[in-house]
């Protein structure tokens, strides 16, 4: 049995990517600060004092948008509220991810746990119940501009906290959100003033995916280090390339990270060098240096490492936020801003998917080397048993160039995109939003081609017959086996079982099998 995980604690400044990760994907509960719980009261002082008075205030006695030209009477506030909300919910398309609904949530309780939206605190303590309930909104794909926040689906999830609309249980069944909120003895939510507003206005989708992405993205840099190791090793390569020395000399933390990570895997290797001496019968080929995509994968896999660096430092800053318009200050003023525009997250959103296109590419080039007899040195044609009678990794590789060629599509960035909405007052947004969904299905598809490299290379390895390889390697091959991943002696491998090579390197068993011979990697 797995423990429960232990509750994340939301103050007023901020919180870590550890904790987004640990309500979205282990769903670790939520509690509110007795800090936060005051900043949320001594905010909604401020913004019930503005409500009092005749002037009109943007969120709280105004229209929104292009419609924040007309002040709202007393009367009809609770009613501006509540239809700001449903009127937004007003996504399409298939249901977003549930890990990524959770982070939204969670995202906007963060921002709601400052002190600077002048929602009341049983808005927020609301949204935890939810949280802690299991309870996610139904969310849609299309619906968010990136800009004014991620609205239609943090709208989605605003009506659910008010009873309406669906969501899903714990159970993954989908029921009316009322339904769902009573059985958890949790009582939809009535907003006032402002409330609506602060519960649509923030870039907590995309940086929710942003944060996952980078998660998932620093282990597949490490994943890449280790199957472009195996591929050079496959291929005779020289590891003289990874020394240190030569990274220092061009000094991008990345680019040595990745090079001390593939020395690692080859130390003690019998296979490294032998493209000069040659082995077995086979002549020794005639290169001094190996193909650039086998020499050069400490460059690029490092430049991937340090545009995640950027990355990170960019969702740390949007994590200390408190984005909302209006935003109430600690003078007491509320103040209208831009702070929601989500340039700074979609820049890095698209950022990482050119960076996975490329890490993709590179891995595909490699695979493509191992398969042809005549840049394998020594390798039969596609690494079949039997060429021509069977076809090897033929096919496993045209998969492989298919999802590269998605990957280099996924890198058109949408950040360069706008399309002005709400009557030309929205009249430049970010895309945020589809930047990150594309991002979610690149690094999809870079776990799919680093697992068709991985099944070539650690088969070529074993077609070394005579020669031993790295400790680390051998360890790689004994997990490869244990996880039932068809190897050359076996009839399987005549249909290549690449689902199960896949669920290898998703599982992270690809880079513990390394870590059990060397140590921990970069």
């Amino acid at each position: 049995m797995h423990s429960r995980p232990a509750p994340v604690v939301l103050g007023t400044a901020g919180t870590t990517a550890d904790d987004v990760l640990a309500v979205a994907r282990r769903g670790a509960p939520v509690e509110l600060s007795a800090r936060a719980l005051d900043a949320l009261a001594a905010a909604r002082r401020v913004v019930d004092d503005l409500a009092a008075k005749p002037e009109p205030v943007y969120g709280v006695s105004t229209g929104f948008g292009a419609l924040a030209v007309r002040h709202i009477s007393p009367g009809l506030r609770v009613q501006l509220q509540r239809n700001i909300v449903r009127s937004h919910a007003a996504g399409m398309g298939p249901r977003v991810e549930r890990e990524v609904v959770r982070a939204l949530m969670f995202l906007r309780l963060k921002t709601l746990a400052s002190g600077h939206t002048g929602v009341r605190p049983e808005v927020a303590r609301a949204m935890a119940g939810m949280l802690n309930a299991g309870i996610t909104p139904v969310v849609h794909e299309y619906g968010s501009l990136g800009c004014s926040g991620d609205l239609a689906p943090l709208s989605h999830c605003a009506l659910a906290l008010m009873g309406e609309g669906d969501a899903e249980g714990p159970d993954g069944a989908v029921h009316p959100a009322a339904e769902l909120l009573a059985a958890h003895g949790l009582a939809p939510v009535t907003l006032r003033e402002k409330e609506g507003l602060a519960l649509l206005n923030g870039t907590d989708g995309m940086l929710g995916m942003l944060l996952m992405a980078c998660a998932d993205l620093a282990a597949l840099l490490t994943a890449a280090d280790v199957t472009a190791a195996l591929t050079l090793e496959a291929l005779l390569g020289t590891d003289r390339v990874l020394a240190p020395e030569l990274h220092a000399v061009r000094p991008h933390p990345g680019q040595a990270a990745s090079a001390a990570n593939m020395l690692k895997v080859l130390d003690g290797s019998e296979l490294t060098g032998h493209h000069q001496t040659g082995h077995d019968g086979v002549p020794a080929a005639p290169r001094v240096q190996d193909a650039y995509s086998v020499r050069c994968a400490p460059q690029v896999a490092g430049a991937g490492r340090d545009t995640l660096a950027h990355a990170r430092t960019v969702a740390e800053r949007e994590l200390a936020a408190a984005v909302d318009n209006p935003v109430v200050l600690p003078d007491s003023r509320i103040e209208s801003n831009g702070n929601f525009h989500g340039a700074p997250v979609a820049y890095v959103l698209d950022f990482l998917a050119v960076a996975a296109a490329d890490l993709g590419s590179i891995a595909e080039r490699r695979t493509d080397r191992l398969l042809d007899k005549n840049r394998s040195h020594g390798l039969p044609a596609f690494l079949a048993a039997d060429p021509g009678v069977d076809s090897g990794l033929m096919i496993a590789q045209y998969t492989q160039a298919a999802l590269v060629g998605e990957l280099k599509r996924l890198a058109v960035p949408a950040s360069a995109d706008s399309i002005p909405s709400s009557a030309m007052q929205e009249d430049h947004v970010s895309m945020g939003w589809s930047a990150a969904r594309k991002l979610r299905t690149a690094v999809d598809h870079l776990t799919k081609v680093l697992a068709v490299e991985m099944y070539a290379a650690t088969r070529a390895v074993e077609l070394r017959a005579g020669l031993t390889p790295a400790p680390a390697t051998r360890a790689v091959l004994r997990a490869v086996r244990d996880a039932g991943v068809a190897g050359p002696g076996d009839d399987r491998f005549l249909s290549p079982d690449l689902a199960a090579a896949e669920g290898f390197v998703r599982s992270g068993r690809l880079v513990a099998a390394v870590e059990s011979v060397t140590g921990p990697l970069l």
